[in-house]
Order: C-alpha cells, then structure tokens, then sequence
C-alpha cells in the first residue's frame, strides 16, 4: 500500500535537488568551515551561498541571517537572547496564546529568571486581539512575539499591523515563521520585522538545520557558547551539508512561491469543498477560512476522537495529524482550540490536512471517501 501524506506541517520530505546539492558535503567535500585550507574554505563559501539564498527568500542582507539547528533554537535565541542582551531597558515581554511551545516555554523558562510575559488572546478566527495588545504595553515592554501563521489552525497574523504598533513604542518585533516562509510571501522589510525565525524541514530541506533573521543593530546574547561561528551569534561546528540544503531549499521556494501557493491553495479548498458538501453535518472548520495558509486544513469531526481517527487513517495509508507535532504527546486538549474557543464536542476530534506540491486531487478523493465510511 502507498503511503498517502498529508502533514506537511509536520515535516515534509526532502526534494531530490535539495539532497543532491547537499551529498557532496557528506561525502567528498567533508571540510570543516572554520578551517583554513581548501576543503574547509570551500564549505565557508558554500555557507555564504546558502546565507545568500535564505536572505533572498526573506528580502534582507545575508549578513542578517544566522544558521541554527532549527526553528525552536531561533526561538530561543530570539527571546532569551534579546531578553538578556536588553534586560537594562526593560524586563516585559509580549505573545499570543496559541504560540508554538518553542515560544511559550520560553517564556515560562524566562519568566522564572525574572522577565514580565504578557499572553494575548485571540479571537474565534485565531486573530490576535490588538486592543487587548496595545492595552499591554508597558513603558518596561522590549519585546513582542507573534507568529506570522498558526501551526494548527493556519491563521495568518496581520504581522504588518503588529509589527507597526510595536516599532510605534520603540518595542522590537519576532516572528515565529516556521509555517509561514515557503507557504507565504514574507518580506521582513516592507513587513517591519526585526527578527525572523524559520526551519528548513518544512521546506523540504532536512530536519536539524534552521536560520534566524537579526536586522543590524539589534543586540542578541548567545546563548549557545563556545566558539565564534555565526558572528559569535551561535558557537558550534556549522552543519555544512544542512546549511546547503537549506539554501537551495529556499532558492527552490523563491522560484516557486507563487506557483506553489496557487496550486496548494486549490488542494485545500477542494478538500473542505468536499466536506462541506458532503459531511456538513459533522464538520466544523477551525481557523479562519478566509486568511488561512494554503495548504492547511484542520477540521474537528464530531463525535469522533482525533487519535483514533488518526490510527484508523494509518491503516488505510494516509498520514494527518491532530495538531502540532511538538505537542503529540500531551493528553490534554490542543491549547489552540481551546484559545479559540472551540465547543467541547469538537475539541477532541480535530485533524489538521496540510498539503504540498507532491499531493493530488484523487488522494483528496480517496481521503474523503475513507472519511465519510468511518
């Protein structure tokens, strides 16, 4: 039986021009970047290219991008790192409830060494509350911290908006954009953002390689210490063949962006077509419908439980999930529906679809057919 994937959120698969611009740097090309001779010199230029690819998705200057091992290290290195480098102007920090844990237990974490966090709700949509936002604002506020697009439910924050009323207050603005870079176009210029995080496996580019956006002039601590690779942003030997991949994941992205999104786009409204039509009884849509990323779709089907929904789509070859991977050991309710107020019937039946350019109508069709039969 062929394996029918649809949690792209969740990580998605390498693509072959991605592995093949990344084999040479496992194989021959072993050097290590900080050495002084030709192999190692040769890696240090591969990192700059793939510093240039990342900037260019982004729209910024490459010597604005870090490497790292991941979306939740940027994260941790964009509030802790911000956090102790600025503690002198202040010690208040500013998110949403329906963060990624990467953010909120990091603001646990620093809560616990003394910093302030303030956590915004959201409306039924997953939409931030920007009164409640501007409310929170204190004169001791150094940060705010708002995802561009919802793990989960895939609402897109209005991140120009936010980014507006934090630069308002002289406050520096993060964005956790694991979901968004690739799915979305995403120009931290014109957009206002200070600082960026992404992950390169849900690009197709390998899992444990990530990058983070720093604008010049915004102090970070590291927190990883040790050497002085990054620009003494993040001590360690770089993951060259990683990093690689992750640039040309990202040159593939910038190419594609506009193609990907309009087919995804229609892969989804398909799908939720096809419910709505089919099932209107015993769906509901959670997240936005309107302003929602493209390839997501996460549904609560009532009276059924996710995990055993789950299970049961295995056995037929088809891969969902039910929410964030992260969190796919909790038994407790995802924090995001509960945020958004989903009615108890429909909070522990929720699955999240979410498509790329590898998926087709006809698995929609077989997924809509295994669903309505169960």
């Amino acid at each position: 039986m062929n394996t029918i994937y649809f949690d792209n959120s969740a990580t998605t698969k390498i693509k072959t021009e991605v592995l093949n611009e990344m084999m040479p740097f496992l194989t021959t090309e072993f050097g290590n970047a900080s050495s002084l001779y030709s192999i190692g010199r040769k890696s240090k230029r591969a990192i700059e290219r793939a510093r240039k690819q990342v900037a260019q998705l982004i729209n910024c200057n490459q010597n604005e991008i870090f490497f790292t091992a991941g979306g939740s290290e940027s994260d941790n290195i964009s509030l802790k790192g911000f956090s102790y480098a600025n503690k002198e102007k202040g010690n208040h920090i500013i998110t949403s409830k329906i963060e990624h844990p990467a953010i909120l237990e990091t603001c646990k974490f620093l809560e616990k060494q003394g910093f302030q966090v303030s956590y915004i709700n959201v409306d039924e949509n997953g939409f931030i509350k920007i009164d409640e936002l501007k409310s929170e604002i204190r004169p001791s506020t150094i940060l705010i911290s708002v995802m561009a697009a919802n793990n989960e439910i895939g609402t897109i924050q209005p991140i120009e908006q936010i980014a507006e009323i934090a630069h308002n207050h002289n406050i520096v603005f993060h964005t956790d954009a694991v979901q968004a870079v690739g799915n979305m176009h995403i120009d931290v210029s014109k957009m206002g953002i200070d600082m960026l995080s992404l992950s390169g496996h849900k690009i197709h580019a390998p899992k444990g390689i990530g990058a983070l956006y720093i604008k010049n002039g915004i102090q970070v601590e590291k927190i990883v210490n040790g050497g002085h690779q990054e620009k003494d942003k993040r001590a360690g030997t770089e993951n060259v063949a990683g990093i690689v991949g992750l640039g040309k994941a990202c040159e593939i992205a910038h190419k594609n962006i506009e193609t990907h999104i309009k087919y995804v786009t229609k892969l989804r409204d398909y799908y939720i077509g096809r419910l709505q039509k089919e099932m209107p009884k015993k769906i509901r849509i959670n997240g936005s419908v309107e302003n929602r990323l493209p390839g997501n779709a996460n549904i609560s089907f009532e009276g059924v439980n996710s995990s055993e929904l789950i299970f049961k789509l295995d056995e037929k070859g088809i891969c969902v999930s039910s929410g964030s991977a992260c969190s796919s050991g909790k038994t407790s309710p995802s924090h995001v529906l509960q945020a958004i107020n989903v009615p108890e019937k429909y909070l522990d039946s929720a699955i999240r679809t979410t498509f790329c350019d590898n998926n087709t109508f006809e698995e929609i069709d077989y997924l809509v057919k295994i669903l309505k039969n169960l």
